[in-house]
């Protein structure tokens, strides 16, 4: 690893993965799987810090090494997901995502669940107008 990026040696020379290339591929990866609301900062940056699209980087730790990679995950699942059939879909669709842009082999991918996402049915036009 070198400046926090992967370095591949290829037959033209090297290749370097950033990063942030990694976690941004492992966020994507997560919020499309069904029952995942949101990414979350973590504990550290508050449970009610959600975050849509723009920002796929929050809530996601990687250690990338040469050829291996390890990924942490915060996420909010949706009220009345099956938890562990959400967090077993994230983990299949970010090892397979990442290994399959970036060629490193992903060794873990931890997920945390943060919070649950309660929807709240929106207001009918009548009672808007009361």
């Amino acid at each position: 690893m070198e400046n926090g990026n992967t370095k591949v040696s290829a037959e033209y020379g090297h290749i370097r993965i950033a990063n942030e290339v990694v976690a941004t591929i492992a966020g994507l990866a997560a919020t499309e799987v069904e029952g995942v609301t949101a990414m979350s900062g973590g504990i550290g940056g508050g449970i009610a810090e959600m975050l849509g699209r723009k920002n796929l980087t929050k809530g996601v730790k990687v250690e990338v090494g040469e050829k291996e990679t390890a990924v942490d995950l915060n996420i909010i699942v949706d009220f009345g997901s099956k938890i562990p059939e959400v967090a077993k879909a994230v983990q299949e669709n970010v090892k397979r995502s990442i290994e399959s842009m970036t060629g490193l082999a992903v060794v873990e991918v931890n997920v945390h669940i943060q919070g649950v996402n309660f929807v709240t049915p929106e207001p009918k036009e009548e009672d808007r107008l009361k």
